[in-house]
């Protein structure tokens, strides 16, 4: 591994409840120098690092329920230009669409779809219209009440993107969602741009289908390059973070990649992944 730190984070102070596994860390890392970023993260340097020696560090921190990010070099926020976001499960705590089938009484159903599709075992376009099929001739105010009474910012959430929108980066929710949301999302959380998918309403009742091309993973891939075309800057100049397998397409063209709280196949993939911190997690790598 070519690793020149490590950061240790948790949602509780690290520096005395875990002084033990800090120092354990530190010896299987041959650690130079070990760096408080603050109460609850620790910064590793002038690591040593093969792969079975990372496995063990990883193991050994998600037992204590602690975030650990292996890094070849230190990160500036000033290298990213765009910050790129799923919505559901990602930037937001619920699956709409499964909330939105709770009205209807056919929640186990749906999210049983979302469940597979999201672990890569089912074509994201096929699970879409499926489930969506399944909402046929539900109330459109049903929408309203996921958005009023379900729908909450995923821990961190909020911290994190002003501290990105501070920074200068731009900001695209890109999902396989619905944009009854993501509009929403736009106006509350002052976000450049969004893309996905539009429910078909008619005479105040949801039809069944989407109107449109359907966001899937390469779509969201393709929304992710033309927003990077059309600020001037390079993929690599994206931060792009996602839960669920159609995330991972876009999530390949970025110069860092976030898995938070995601499925086995997104976090084996990601360069960074956030089981236990909120999102805000990202600021104690720069």
């Amino acid at each position: 591994m070519n690793t020149t730190h490590i950061i240790l984070q948790g949602l509780e102070p690290i520096h005395q409840r875990y002084q033990q596994l800090l120092q354990e860390i530190a010896d299987i890392a041959s650690a130079g120098n070990v760096v408080k970023l603050n109460d609850s993260a620790a910064r590793f340097e002038q690591v040593s690092l093969d792969t079975d020696a990372w496995v063990s560090i990883q193991e050994l921190c998600f037992k204590a329920e602690l975030d650990v990010t292996a890094l070849d070099k230190k990160l500036s926020l000033s290298d990213f230009k765009l910050l790129a976001m799923d919505m559901d499960s990602t930037l937001i705590t619920i699956e709409c669409i499964d909330e939105i089938a709770d009205m209807q009484g056919l929640k186990p159903q749906v999210a049983e779809i979302t469940e597979a599709a999201m672990r890569g075992e089912l074509e994201f376009q096929e699970s879409l219209t499926r489930r969506v099929a399944l909402l046929k001739g539900l109330d459109a105010l049903a929408l309203q009440r996921v958005y009023d009474e379900r729908l909450q910012l995923s821990l961190g959430a909020d911290k994190m993107l002003k501290a990105l929108q501070q920074a200068g980066l731009k900001t695209l929710l890109v999902s396989g969602g619905f944009t009854f949301f993501t509009d929403r999302m736009k106006s509350r959380l002052q976000l450049d741009y969004t893309h996905s998918n539009l429910l078909e309403i008619d005479h105040g009742k949801l039809t069944g289908k989407v109107s449109g091309i359907i966001v899937d993973a390469d779509e969201k891939q393709r929304t992710v390059e033309r927003i990077c075309a059309e600020l001037g800057v390079t993929g690599k100049q994206a931060i792009v973070m996602g839960d669920g397998a159609n995330d991972l397409k876009m999530m390949s063209v970025s110069g860092l990649s976030v898995a938070f709280r995601a499925k086995p196949v997104v976090r084996a993939k990601a360069d960074v992944a956030f089981n236990f911190v909120g999102l805000d997690g990202i600021l104690n790598l720069f």
